[in-house]
């Protein structure tokens, strides 16, 4: 696996710090958030200076119950040439659920979503990754994420699930250890067993970040600083095996540049006092190996069970149904508020005017909203479905706020946005001279 060194997720938000940072050998985007076409000067600035950029999925749900997305694959595979990526990662998780092979309404949650680890899901998710790695022009890794619930009656530890994915597909790991420490508070599992099992030599790259704790449940928030934990856990992983990179991740609430330079360096100081340990003590650990079915095996029933139970989970989570068996209800409830607080914040990015039209009413009301409502087709979509809902109901009650929501609503519904009809830009023209006087 090539070296990477150490990295940094690269947002616009951080995009000038990153430049002038030192020792930065190269940055991971989101993927999504990434046009082939219109890159920005940042990325095209670091590219020229030789640092590696990786593109970094969220929206495949390679453990979801139906195979890749053919056109999701094609984005991921377009974004690899258009960066010179040497791989693209994505997650071990499912984001959506419902659908032809359940006979119900598609459900998507908005976020990473745990896959159970059994045999089922194993299959299935291994099948998914071998389409995806057929699709893509590069080396694919997966990364394990952080859980708030766990599924009743599994069959594999996370390691042993890790270490079979790998084995039966020869996909690359990209480790989380912030994401270790989350499963050990919420789900009492122990990081060190974890890393023991793992095959080492399939680890393409290391993710650490910060998050907090709260009522005894650890939240992998990307807006914190890295806790001392999660840096033991790393040291702990760089006694066992040199990662090719490490890659600190921050996705909000932006520290000034001194503090992630500071954040970099405490990760390059547990690296180094991992290969220190690593000089001194030796370390052996046996994973458990499993069956390994025919590839060319059947999977429709094993895919069927595993969308079965994710619909009834991701229902209960955002649907309001009930708790599927086994769950602990009181988790569920921390992870659908989690879920809908998630489905807030990304809208009020994505459409930043609802928050500034609505003022201190928009997350009480887009609560009220997702409570009933749950998202089907992604974060713009849902955006406009709650400016029409609240329209239906004719709030806000404020007539002037009111007049703004439907103007927006209009100016971004229907296959030929407002804006671009000679009569709305006339009057935009207009309404700008007038503003300036």
């Amino acid at each position: 696996m090539e070296r990477l060194g150490t990295g940094i997720g690269w947002r616009p938000e951080i995009a000038d710090a990153v430049e002038r940072m030192p020792g930065i050998d190269w940055v991971e985007v989101v993927a999504e958030n990434t046009c082939p076409g219109h890159l920005p000067e940042s990325l095209t600035r670091l590219r020229e200076r030789g640092v590696t950029v990786v593109p970094h999925g969220v929206s495949l749900g390679l453990g979801g119950a139906d195979r890749p997305d053919e056109a999701r694959l094609t984005a991921l595979a377009e974004r690899a040439r258009a960066l010179g990526s040497p791989l693209v990662t994505e997650h071990i998780a499912f984001v959506r659920a419902g659908g032809p092979l359940t006979a119900s309404t598609p459900l998507e949650a908005g976020h990473l979503l745990p896959v159970p680890r059994t045999r089922d899901a194993l299959d299935v998710l291994c099948e998914n990754i071998r389409i995806a790695q057929a699709a893509l022009p590069v080396p694919l890794a997966v990364e394990n994420i952080a859980a708030l619930i766990s599924w009743p009656g599994e069959e594999l530890t996370e390691g042993q699930f890790l270490y079979e994915l790998a084995d039966r597909t020869g996909v690359k790991l990209l480790i989380d250890v912030a994401n270790l420490h989350t499963n050990h508070v919420n789900r009492g599992e122990d990081p060190a067993e974890a890393l023991s099992a793992l095959p080492l030599e399939a680890i393409a790259y290391v993710h650490v970040a910060g998050g907090f704790e709260r009522d005894g449940v650890w939240h992998d928030s990307h807006a914190h600083p890295v806790p001392r934990p999660v840096l033991d856990i790393l040291t702990d992983l760089a006694s066992r095996v040199s990662p090719p990179g490490v890659l600190l991740e921050r996705d909000e609430n932006f520290p000034a540049e001194a503090e992630l330079e500071g954040e970099l360096t405490a990760i390059r100081g547990a690296l180094e006092k991992g290969r220190e340990q690593a000089a001194t003590t030796a370390r052996e650990g046996t994973p458990a190996h499993g069956r390994t079915p025919d590839a060319s095996a059947d999977l429709s029933p094993a895919r069927q069970r595993l969308a079965l139970a994710q619909t009834a989970l991701l229902s209960a989570l955002v649907a309001g149904t009930p708790v599927p068996e086994g769950f602990d209800r009181v988790r569920l409830g921390v992870q659908a508020r989690a879920l809908a607080g998630k489905r807030a914040d990304v809208v009020a990015k994505i459409a930043p005017e609802l928050p500034e039209i609505l003022g201190a009413e928009y997350r009480t009301a887009f609560l009220g909203y997702a409570h009933g409502h749950p998202m089907s087709g992604g974060y713009r979509r849902d955006a406009l479905d709650f400016a029409g809902h609240l329209l239906r109901s004719e709030l806000p009650e404020d007539a002037r706020a009111r007049g703004e929501l439907r103007e927006w609503w209009l100016e971004r519904s229907g296959s030929r946005p407002r804006s671009h009809r000679p009569a709305v830009r006339l009057a935009r023209a207009t309404r700008r001279v007038l503003l300036r006087r």
